[in-house]
């Protein structure tokens, strides 16, 4: 990132995880699950590898790094991630899925929120969207790379493996997608719903340069971020295994969590495990 960020790291993601809670149980709606399992490895990319300045940010994207959120249902990390890092004011969190609010369930263009480039949550379309966005970097001769995350359901859906065929077939290395594999979606397990398989082995028959990590591991995070931007004339897709509800344990690891807000009860339960490092909004 251009900006210096004065905090480490884990300091932000619990901040970041006690903004997802605070806002679903306010909002008495949303999606905390998804949002907890990918708070590590998004935390990092926007700190440490994402080359934007949020005070210059652009909706076109030229000139910097563009990322987009193909499982918008999460949301409440991406608001919480673009405010404490420096889009828009933190306080604004506190209108979380409010009549009229930019801080809509799925993330929307209607409002310009800064770090916002396409309207997302049609689950199945964020890679396709990336792939354009990366082509025209290469024609523009615009250095930089595109990023997009996606959910592991999601990946069951045709049109993501349409697009991944399209950018093997050309070769778009400027491009890197990330998968929150944390085996859980909305009605239960992915293996049983519509088991995905080996998806290591699924992007590679693809012609995809793929990447295995521990998604809360900051470390292992980081290594895997850097060799994605290896040179190596292929996409690069990094497979992040997670756990649904990461950092609270009576969320950890159950689909249950995959669109419920908590209770009052719940939600004091939850940030009694989460330290406020930067300040609640």
């Amino acid at each position: 990132m251009n900006q210096t960020i004065p905090y480490p790291v884990a300091d932000i993601t619990s901040q970041i995880r006690r903004d997802i809670i605070r806002m679903v149980t306010a909002a008495k709606s949303g999606h905390p699950g998804g949002s907890l399992s990918s708070t590590d490895f998004l935390t990092i990319l926007f700190a440490e590898f994402l080359k934007q300045n949020p005070g210059q940010w652009k909706r076109d994207g030229r000139g910097m790094d563009m990322f987009f959120l193909s499982i918008g249902h999460i949301s409440p990390l991406f608001y919480s991630l673009l405010a404490r890092m420096g889009y828009f004011p933190v306080q604004e969190l506190a209108t979380f899925r409010k009549l009229g609010s930019r801080l809509q369930g799925h993330p929307s263009v209607e409002y310009e929120l800064p770090g916002v480039h396409v309207a997302s949550g049609s689950l199945g379309q964020g890679l396709s969207v990336a792939c354009g966005a990366a082509l025209s970097k290469r024609l523009l001769e615009d250095p930089h790379r595109v990023y997009v995350l996606l959910g592991d359901g999601e990946s069951e859906e045709g049109q993501v493996w349409e697009a991944a065929m399209f950018a093997a077939h050309h070769r778009i290395s400027n491009l890197t997608a990330i998968t929150d594999w944390n085996g859980q979606q909305i009605d239960g397990p992915v293996n049983e719903i519509a088991g995905l398989g080996d998806l290591a082995a699924k992007w590679t028959a693809f012609g995809w340069r793929v990447l295995e990590c521990d998604g809360h591991n900051h470390n292992a995070i980081r290594t895997a971020f850097s060799q994605s931007q290896v040179p190596g004339g292929k996409p690069v897709m990094i497979l992040m295994h997670t756990h649904m509800g990461q950092g609270v344990d009576f969320m950890t690891g159950s689909h249950a969590w995959h669109g419920k807000a908590p209770s009052a009860e719940q939600e004091a339960l939850a940030l009694a495990q989460l330290p406020e490092t930067l300040g609640d909004f």
